[in-house]
């Protein structure tokens, strides 16, 4: 007997065709029967009546590294009925890593993850960090070869050129990586020290990736005033190298780009039609997220943490980072001169210092406390050790939405999981797509969407048995109903859990239940290459 069978579902099965009744069957851990005509009860029957199945979502932009492990009921993804999420995203997080490349990680990273008291880092390989996955984690995570940690690890903290030798060990130690189970490489190019790196760096490490069968996913060097350059140099490499690419978080920010995502997407297409495979996601929010820090001018954060503090301390140099950020525009901002009133402070690692300025703008903060808001920003960067995070209000809705309609594209949520105010894109992304602009706005139908995250996702990373409600795939799945699926979490109550999504399994395990969380932890570390065991 089969161990569950879903009973009178609207089967969306992510491939976009049209949705059909059927009832589904699901055995160790796989879909093992889809029948219109109906099939016997199971051991276990949910009746759907008429809510839509669909596979399991897939977040192709997590910042979930720590929070899986920190908190393996992961119900922020689980309530969304994400079931994989791509992590090591962004050209940086914590493998591959020696004692000091993690001693600085942890700080550099602190306002994007936390550095939580207590915890065990006992993996220094991506081989070990995929193993402390598989202890029991509540969703499947693929994970990406962070670029800024490779450089960091091989080359150090330094603003300047790698060296034959050096980049020889970043490739050495790249291949490594992807034989240890890593989907690919992934680029940090406004963060240091990944944004150090040349264009010719970065192609010879994305021929290593091509060798592999993985993808690059660049967070390239400018979504601002370089933002369609910045495309073209991340094209170009792939085109060089033979890499796929998938574009992060895709879109084009600030006011100087307000309507210019036709022009990204001719781009693109271009690409597309000259053999070059790309792909790209994105999140239906205006506002990004990142650390605070990461406005500053690329030079700051030359020798690591303690030399970026100095230099903060430093009348003189001071003056010139304020010079680069509110005259010239740093690289590190995107190239636009800062408009501190779209800059929010969300999160800090210091509250009895720092917390008075949660869920305010630097603009109104520092005119409330009678200093200029570049000083209060300087300021606060020093007091909070560079563990503050922020909001930037600087996205455009038109943009958004015809991002969105590409074939290429595909959901990721780029959600920061820790801090007093955290975007609400990492408790609602799915559910948003879905209640806004599918059932609301009717932007994209429900098959079309529901690919979007599911197949076209599964397909870019290679899951060849994921992504399909199809007989011998692994049912990761969700069930939902589409007229009362959406997302509940805003910028002021960024946790609350989105409605309307009644059952996710994974690996054929149920993780919610009637829209309750329970304490199953299904997930694993998905290797590239490997399959699911059957």
């Amino acid at each position: 007997m089969d161990e569950i069978v879903i009973r009178g579902a609207r089967v969306v099965d992510g491939s976009g065709t049209p949705a059909y009744e059927a009832d589904v069957s699901v055995a160790s851990g796989r879909v093992s029967v889809v029948d219109r005509a109906g099939v016997p009860r199971g051991r276990r029957t949910v009746e759907a009546d008429g809510l839509v199945l669909a596979p399991g979502f897939v977040d192709m932009h997590a910042h979930s590294d720590l929070s899986l492990l920190t908190d393996p009921w992961h119900t922020a993804k689980v309530a969304q009925g994400v079931t994989t999420e791509v992590i090591g995203q962004d050209g940086l997080s914590y493998a591959p890593v020696d004692d000091r490349t993690l001693r600085n990680l942890r700080r550099q990273l602190a306002g994007w993850n936390g550095d939580p008291s207590g915890f065990d880092w006992d993996w220094r390989t991506v081989a070990e960090y995929l193993d402390r996955l598989d202890g029991g984690v509540a969703i499947n995570a693929a994970y990406l070869v962070p670029h800024g940690t490779l450089r960091m690890l091989c080359v150090g903290p330094e603003n300047r050129p790698v060296s034959d030798s050096e980049l020889g060990r970043m490739r050495r130690e790249l291949a490594r990586a992807l034989s240890e189970g890593a989907f690919g490489m992934s680029s940090g190019l406004t963060y240091a020290p990944g944004m150090y790196a040349t264009t010719s760096e970065l192609t010879s490490l994305c021929e290593v990736v091509a060798e592999h069968g993985g993808y690059h996913c660049p967070h390239h060097r400018s979504y601002g005033a370089g933002a369609l350059a910045g495309y073209e140099e991340m094209i170009r490499i792939s085109r060089e190298s033979g890499c796929a690419l998938h574009l992060a978080h895709a879109t084009v920010n600030f006011e100087v780009n307000r309507g210019r995502a036709p022009e990204l997407l001719r781009m693109l297409d271009e690409a597309l039609d000259s053999g070059v495979d790309v792909t790209l996601d994105s999140y239906p929010y205006l506002a990004g997220c990142t650390s605070l820090h990461a406005l500053l001018p690329s030079w700051v954060f030359d020798g690591g943490v303690e030399a970026t503090l100095r230099r903060l301390s430093e009348p003189g140099t001071r003056d010139r980072i304020l010079r680069e950020l509110e005259v010239e525009g740093s690289d590190g901002a995107h190239g636009i001169p800062i408009d501190w009133s779209v800059i929010e402070v969300n999160g800090v690692r210091h509250p009895d210092r720092t917390g008075h300025l949660l869920g305010r703008d630097i603009a109104e903060a520092a005119e409330s406390a009678g200093v200029a808001p570049g000083e209060l920003y300087l300021d606060t960067l020093l007091s909070d050790e560079l563990g503050s995070s922020c909001l930037m209000h600087v996205g455009h809705e038109e943009n958004v939405r015809a991002i969105m309609g590409h074939r290429i594209h595909t959901v990721g949520t780029d959600g920061l999981l820790t801090g007093e105010r955290p975007h609400p894109r990492g408790w609602g992304t799915f559910p948003r797509y879905l209640a806004r602009y599918v059932r609301e706005l009717g932007l994209l139908d429900l098959p079309e969407c529901v690919r979007h995250m599911t197949s076209a996702p599964a397909r870019r990373l290679g899951l060849h048995d994921r992504g399909l409600v199809r007989p011998g795939m692994v049912a990761d799945l969700v069930l939902f109903d589409p007229d009362e699926i959406r997302d509940n979490a805003t910028f002021e109550q960024p946790r609350a859990l989105p409605s309307g999504i009644e059952h996710v399994l994974v690996n054929g395990v149920p993780v919610l239940e009637h829209g309750v969380r329970n304490d199953a932890t299904p997930g694993r570390a998905l290797r590239r290459g490997a399959t699911a065991p059957r």
